[in-house]
């Protein structure tokens, strides 16, 4: 009986033709792409924000000039007063031409911006991971920049690397220009961008407007302009009163409590931190609407590796200082991590800070502390056969030391 003889296949050991990448590398790549949804999602937000505007100045542009139609026709203009009419709707229909064609070239920059970072996610290599890596490192260092408010370094930062359309100087510079306003004192500019995306903000439930129209109201009441304050009360804040009755029942009483009140129910209104509350606000609220990450990136991504690190000896006075929860900057961002769930100890040489395995033994003093035996051989040598302890200060002969066994 003759068996047919079982084809084998070669198309993985033809020469030239490239083996593919390991697993792992695969998945490191496919877990790096998910953490990607922001940054695709900003230059759209943006891109959706300009259509909008556009579309906004076009409908009020183009309603004006109908309605001025409307009027000259019912109207009886004599034919100089017409033309000039006709003149003006003309002016006015050609500026609306230039502000569509900026409106036009500002979108074409959104989509650009979006094809240029979906290119670059193409381009991400599991086989060569380094360089998409490292242009990752410099994207999220100029993201923590721009959010600490460094706006200089993190424009010379894309720049010397190239990086200016995958990172969104653009958006946080709009975002800055309201907090300083903010911290001047001037909500101007942050109402401005309440009404540029009231549908937004109405959608999500957003308190920002109503807050800063407090806040103004607030200012009033501290300049004792109280006439304007009641005036400003029944124009912006009564709408409100439906929602939000006993924040503005508070408000409106500081008119009979006053700036120099010590009662803390009101006093706390008239307080400086105030501003800085409303700063805060809008950068959760600005980061909501683009899809951002409330904190930096750098932050994230850190915290990510020192969930796997956290222990609680790692806030131990003796931590090594090897350790990166050593440092009081690192506990700090890992405060609200869980420990690591450890399932097998890992014992570290007090002295050399290697592991003590089978090939490199632990040894018990006669005060009950533990290094390992390349650590006190090495002692030993130096100090003819004496070990001196570095925690106690204990003195002894290497011939007193016991082994201790890892189970």
């Amino acid at each position: 009986m003759e068996i047919d003889p079982i084809p084998i296949p070669t198309g993985n050991i033809i020469a030239g033709n490239p083996s593919p990448p390991p697993p792992s590398a695969l998945h490191q790549l496919t877990d790096s792409l998910k953490l990607e949804h922001h940054f695709l999602r900003v230059p759209l937000e943006h891109f959706k924000k300009t259509i909008r505007s556009n579309h906004r100045t076009a409908e009020k542009e183009i309603s004006a000039v109908i309605s001025g139609i409307d009027d000259a026709s019912s109207a009886h203009f004599s034919p100089h007063d017409a033309v000039n009419h006709l003149n003006s709707l003309v002016s006015r229909l050609q500026g609306l031409k230039r502000k569509l064609e900026e409106g036009s070239r500002a979108e074409h920059v959104q989509v650009q911006k979006c094809r240029v970072r979906i290119d670059h996610l193409e381009s991400a290599d599991a086989e060569n991971m380094s360089e998409w890596n490292n242009t990752c490192l410099k994207r999220v260092l100029v993201d923590y920049m721009l959010r600490m408010s460094y706006y200089e370094t993190a424009v010379k930062l894309a720049e010397c690397s190239n990086i200016q359309d995958l990172v969104d100087i653009d958006v946080f510079q709009e975002a800055k220009k309201v907090m300083d306003a903010l911290q001047n004192k001037d909500v101007s500019p942050a109402l401005a961008w309440c009404a540029e995306n009231k549908s937004r903000l109405k959608k999500s439930k957003s308190k920002l407007e109503f807050q800063l129209r407090l806040q103004e109201f607030i200012e009033l009441v501290r300049a004792e302009n109280n006439l304007r304050a009641i005036t400003y009360a029944r124009k912006y804040l009564a709408p409100w009163g439906a929602t939000h009755m006993k924040e503005l029942q508070r408000v409106i009483a500081t008119l009979a409590f006053k700036r120099d009140t010590e009662c803390a129910t009101y006093k706390v209104l008239f307080e400086a931190k105030q501003w800085d509350c409303l700063v805060d606000q809008f950068k959760q609220e600005f980061c909501k609407l683009y899809g951002m990450t409330l904190q930096p990136l750098l932050n994230i991504y850190l915290q990510a590796g020192l969930s796997a690190l956290k222990t609680p000896y790692c806030y131990e006075d003796d931590c090594t200082k090897e350790d990166p929860l050593s440092q009081e900057s690192f506990r700090t961002l890992a405060l609200p991590l869980p420990y690591s769930k450890q399932q097998h100890s890992k014992l570290v040489c007090y002295i050399t800070k290697e592991l003590m395995d089978t090939e490199n033994p632990p040894q018990v003093l006669p005060n009950g502390y533990v290094y390992s035996t390349k650590a006190l051989e090495d002692m030993a040598k130096k100090n003819n056969g004496r070990i001196t302890c570095p925690r106690t200060d204990l003195v002894c002969s290497y011939t007193e030391l016991v082994k201790a066994y890892i189970s």
